[in-house]
């Protein structure tokens, strides 16, 4: 199959297909005489198992591990347990991140509640008087 086929097969865009091929996560395809890249199911699967892993936000480096890992089925998977665990870790680490930023969010649309002028509105006085260098009420904490 050609690029495009693949693309639409996996849901990944041509251009990251082409990265993922010149990162080495993803083997160069053979070439048709007029030159198009004629991907095979290897690629399809492959392509499939880094998309899943990319869905799992986890980083290409450790991807690309876990490929090896695939290319070696004898290998202890001690390693591919504390790999996951680091991962949630982060995941867990930016939950705690992202529901700090919705206090902070919350905190800042409440300065502002109804329908007013820009000149009036709570939400762009906080906003730029933090960019003074200023205490805002959603760094107040």
């Amino acid at each position: 199959m050609r690029i495009g086929e693949l693309a639409r097969a996996t849901g990944v865009d041509v251009e990251t297909i082409r990265y993922y091929e010149k990162s080495g996560l993803l083997p160069a395809p053979a070439r048709h005489d007029n030159g198009y890249r004629a991907y095979d199911r290897s690629h399809l699967e492959r392509l499939s198992f880094i998309r899943h892993c990319r869905a799992l936000d986890i980083p290409l480096a450790d991807v690309q591990r876990l490929l090896r890992f695939i290319e070696q089925p004898e290998a202890d998977c001690g390693d591919i347990d504390q790999l996951i665990a680091a991962q949630l870790n982060r995941v867990q680490a930016r939950i705690v991140s992202l529901q700090a930023l919705a206090l902070q969010l919350d905190t800042l649309r409440r300065r502002c509640g109804t329908a007013r002028t820009a000149r009036d509105c709570g939400i762009l006085q906080e906003l730029v008087a933090a960019a003074h260098g200023e205490s805002c009420a959603c760094h107040a904490s």
